[in-house]
């Protein structure tokens, strides 16, 4: 899909910008939705949110659109960085490129982007959402992150592969059309 530095770039982009508002969503619903009503006794997440005063990260209180952003600029950094080179890198490695059909070859790659990405962000999740309050212990962080991964893999697999990942490339290929006709 993408063919030059700009389009991965904006692809990263695309990508990291659906995947961090789903991965908010399901953590504070889905994951932690039912303690935070018993908690606050709201009658909805959002409402247990606000009477909490936010999300824990960092040892205090912040806003979700705080979370986000946080979140947006780590992943979108290590997708840059690690997530989409070595994903492709791996792909090729079992793979041929020309050889191989285009819709194996991409599933091939978000497979391999998804075994990288979880397991480096449900790392850097266990630093960020450490309950400090109790002092740190090695032990607990490494604890949450496995705990992490095994609530966030199989969420992230299936919405990459079946949701998110169609939904970018539809997205990226109306955005650069006249490039993608061009090269037809």
């Amino acid at each position: 899909m993408p063919r030059n530095q700009f389009q991965r770039m904006i692809f990263a982009f695309l990508t990291v910008l659906v995947t961090v508002h789903a991965y908010v969503f399901y953590s504070l619903y889905v994951v932690n939705g039912a303690a935070l009503l018993q908690v606050t006794g709201a009658d909805s997440v959002l409402h247990a949110l606000q009477a909490q005063g936010g999300v824990y990260m960092f040892g205090r209180m912040m806003p979700i659109w705080a979370i986000i952003l946080i979140e947006f600029i780590f992943a979108y950094g290590l997708e840059c960085i690690m997530g989409s080179p070595c994903s492709f890198r791996l792909a090729c490695k079992n793979f041929e490129l020309g050889k191989t059909h285009p819709v194996i070859f991409e599933s091939v790659i978000i497979c391999a982007t998804v075994g990288l990405m979880c397991p480096a962000m449900s790392f850097l999740a266990a630093w960020f959402y450490y309950p400090y309050y109790e002092g740190f212990h090695l032990a607990t962080l490494l604890a949450n992150w496995l705990k992490l991964v095994c609530f966030n893999f199989p969420f992230a697999f299936f919405s990459q592969l079946f949701f998110i990942q169609p939904l970018i490339r539809t997205v990226f290929c109306f955005l650069f059309r006249k490039d993608i006709a061009a090269r037809a």
